[in-house]
């Protein structure tokens, strides 16, 4: 039986909530979004995007014998579908140009959750005081990252810290990325916007999710300590305890 925790909050510096979120406890589908795009269209992308994914899971249940494999089609399909649907609204409407969404989604079966993710929405495994990192940002620092040209540290401040390379809408194709990981008792599956991750250092957040307090508790804390730290984004949790 996973517990689950969530809150979603706008910040303390925005005007709107552009976050989206959807738990699906009898499918064991989770997922954050994260909407981009001016005059209100990163919030119509987002929960577009988080309903059309939501329906689709409920429309096409997925199938406990599924391997590796198939739940990769599976939610490649389910991607496209959305992401179609997007970059269709984004082109037809002068209002919704540029609008676009990070998504970050977990399917838990059994013993192991499968991660998939676009954009720079991130899920985390906490396992025995340790917090690791499953997806990989796709933003510009992230790239600047991986060549060695910037720190983690330094791209936490940078510039262009807030530039997306990939995201629901942004283009006609997508290209998530797709993650096994084992899961075992008491581990904590977070699944959070960047309105936490950049204003909360992962040793933070290892702290709150270290405390063994219910998973409805520490989504509270963790979105209070993001404001706590200045607030300047929206900021959705969902804490998954295994």
């Amino acid at each position: 039986m996973i517990e689950i925790g969530f809150k979603s909050d706008k910040g303390i510096r925005r005007k709107n909530n552009e976050d989206a979120f959807f738990v699906i406890p009898e499918q064991n589908v989770y997922l954050v979004a994260d909407g981009v795009g001016g005059n209100n269209a990163g919030e119509i992308a987002s929960r577009t995007t988080a309903d059309n994914i939501a329906e689709y899971v409920r429309n096409n249940p997925i199938h406990e014998s599924y391997m590796e494999a198939e739940l990769k089609d599976y939610f490649l399909i389910c991607l496209n579908h959305v992401n179609k649907k997007i970059y269709e609204l984004s082109q037809k409407h002068l209002e919704n140009i540029g609008m676009a969404t990070t998504i970050a989604i977990v399917y838990v079966a059994g013993n192991n959750a499968y991660v998939v993710n676009v954009g720079d929405s991130r899920v985390y495994l906490h396992r025995k005081g340790s917090l690791t990192q499953i997806t990989e940002d796709h933003t510009y620092v992230n790239a600047l990252i991986k060549r060695g040209a910037i720190t983690k540290e330094q791209a936490r401040f940078h510039e262009k810290r807030n530039v997306i390379t990939r995201a629901i809408g942004g283009e006609k194709a997508i290209k998530p990325d797709f993650f096994r990981v084992e899961v075992r008792q008491n581990d904590i599956i977070l699944l959070c916007t960047d309105g936490l991750c950049g204003e909360v250092d992962d040793e933070m957040i290892c702290r709150i999710l270290s405390r063994g307090e219910s998973m409805s508790q520490t989504s509270t804390n963790l979105v209070g300590k993001a404001n706590q730290c200045g607030g300047h984004d929206n900021i959705t949790v969902i804490c998954l305890k295994t």
